[in-house]
């Protein structure tokens, strides 16, 4: 009944966190969820009025421009100019997305063929490797481990592989383990790519959600990096708009291109009114990002010290709102804390083979939430 290409898909993580979590709360369970890392901040006030009012004017009701309105995409080059000082053609290297999600799951299209391979971090967001499947490439893992300080060791892919590389999926802050990079790392990117004729796509969705001072990079700071790649970023994090949907594709005039190619044929541009609520998010002061950052950081303090209270190794982020922890047993741990304890947290391995051995913390929860789930998991670990 479904096509071939199905039989090659797992099923989609989160949505069976969401099966599980709901079957807990029909046998009349409290559950904690620190499943999935959708914040729980509501969309700033004067986002939403800007939203209220663009929709009432008749003018947004059309279809939009398929690349985004041109407004929408100078206010990106414009914050990308003030925020990392990088300097974008809005016309030519700025394409709206009806979030990144939805720029990650279309770019292979336009530059894989079957029998191709795209690079992409293990563990890692799981788009990555579906978007690839869509595509009828084939996926190669980067591992990522504590020892690398979860970066990938670009020396250990095989040369049967980069002869056939196509793409490479990164993302910095990353998402599960909240490991950040540095500045060498992204030049190390620049130099391979270029060895390898490798197109370089950079996840960089939590760029502000960051703590202690810490300012994360984006990739096109990096000189070089424009010629190898492009950047994906999203409203979603940084100002609560998950369920907005409103993203940008960033950098190499010709990648953007072909993402642009893929995109007229298969959505119709993000509602213009969305776009006009996403002018205002960008383009006023940052107040609002500040103040959820401050959230997130007491949240990670809170969680952290429970967690190395009840014997855990846990460490503190420098950004995103997740706690990588290592735990024995990805699968059992989340088993237990849910069965056990009511609380919902993420397997690891659930982000590809190399994660086993942690679980993922979304610390998008209340203070008071996070105490009570301590107290309830110290039950179970004291």
């Amino acid at each position: 009944m479904y096509a071939r290409r199905l039989d090659h898909l797992p099923p989609y993580l989160f949505a069976r966190i969401d099966e599980l979590k709901a079957e807990k709360q029909r046998q009349g369970v409290d559950v904690i969820d620190f499943g999935v890392g959708d914040p729980d901040l509501p969309t700033p006030a004067h986002i939403v009025e800007s939203l209220c009012e663009a929709a009432r004017d008749p003018a947004t009701h059309h279809y939009p421009n398929y690349a985004g309105m041109l407004p929408y995409r100078q206010a990106v080059a414009d914050w990308y100019a003030s925020r990392f000082g990088v300097s974008l053609d809005p016309v030519s290297e700025v394409l709206a997305l009806i979030g990144s999600k939805e720029g990650i799951a279309h770019i292979p299209e336009a530059f894989v063929n079957p029998g191709d391979y795209v690079l992409a971090t293990d563990p890692g967001y799981p788009v990555y490797k579906t978007s690839t499947l869509f595509a009828e490439g084939n996926v190669h893992e980067m591992p990522l481990r504590e020892e690398h300080d979860f970066l990938p060791v670009f020396d250990e892919i095989p040369a049967a592989v980069l002869e056939r590389a196509k793409l490479m999926f990164l993302g910095y802050p990353n998402n599960p383990t909240g490991a950040v990079a540095p500045r060498s790392f992204f030049e190390e990117v620049v130099g391979f790519a270029r060895e390898h004729d490798v197109i370089v796509v950079h996840d960089n969705a939590y760029s502000e959600i960051a703590f202690d001072g810490y300012r994360p990079l984006s990739f096109l700071e990096v000189d070089g990096a424009r010629e190898v790649g492009i950047e994906m970023h999203s409203l979603s994090k940084t100002y609560n708009m998950t369920g907005w949907r409103i993203g940008m594709a960033c950098g190499n005039e010709s990648v953007i291109a072909g993402l642009g190619r893929v995109k007229t044929n298969v959505d119709s541009g993000a509602f213009d009114a969305i776009q006009h609520a996403a002018i205002t998010a960008l383009s006023s002061p940052q107040d609002c990002v500040e103040e959820s950052c401050r959230i997130y950081q007491e949240r990670r303090d809170v969680l952290v010290a429970g967690l190395r209270d009840l014997g855990f190794e846990a460490t503190a982020p420098k950004a995103t709102f997740y706690v990588w922890l290592k735990v024995d047993n990805s699968m059992a741990f989340t088993t237990t804390m849910l069965n056990d304890a009511g609380i919902v947290v993420t397997p690891g391995i659930g982000f590809g083979a190399h994660g086993e051995g942690y679980v993922r913390f979304a610390i998008t929860r209340s203070v008071a939430r996070i105490e009570e789930a301590i107290e309830r998991m110290r039950g179970l670990f004291s």
